[in-house]
């Protein structure tokens, strides 16, 4: 069922930047997070780069606190980690934030509108629908993951 929300210009223009990373970018205004709404159309409600997260202690953390119990979001998160291996990997994921505790239009809008963003967001490597906190639980986050992580934001994992 699709709802005919139409994702906004801006929200492709960050994808396409995210996803590709130059080597000769500056590190600091890396775009790590995106916080999504809908308002008429899928827009970005905020933007956290590298630069934004440097006092950050734990930015799973940072993320996870983001998803308020009321609210649906979509969320755009350049996850780094380092697997069982010792390989550090950055890999995107997109999350849908729909809480039990939200208002029910609410969710089914957000569930109705996630096929038009996973149109613009194709090439994402995970896609994760998230809909109480315990999912967030970080052992159940890197196992959707579907990597032996061992640290996950320069943290045991």
């Amino acid at each position: 069922m699709a709802s005919g929300v139409k994702v906004a210009d801006e929200v492709k223009q960050i994808f396409n930047a995210m996803k590709v990373v130059k080597s000769d970018d500056d590190e600091k205004e890396r775009i790590r997070i995106v916080v999504l709404h809908i308002d008429v159309e899928i827009k970005v409600e905020k933007i956290y780069r590298q630069k934004d997260l440097e006092d950050v202690e734990d930015v799973y953390k940072f993320v996870k606190n983001l998803m308020l119990a009321d609210q649906c979001r979509y969320f755009l998160y350049d996850c780094h980690f380092e697997t069982k291996e010792g390989i550090k990997k950055e890999e995107l994921v997109f999350m849908m934030w729909a809480p039990g505790t939200s208002v029910l239009k609410g969710r089914m809008q957000y569930a109705s509108s996630k096929s038009a963003i996973q149109k613009t967001t194709q090439g994402v490597k995970h896609v994760l629908e998230v809909n109480d906190i315990e999912d967030m639980d970080i052992d159940c986050f890197t196992d959707r993951l579907k990597q032996k992580v061992s640290k996950l934001e320069g943290h045991a994992a």
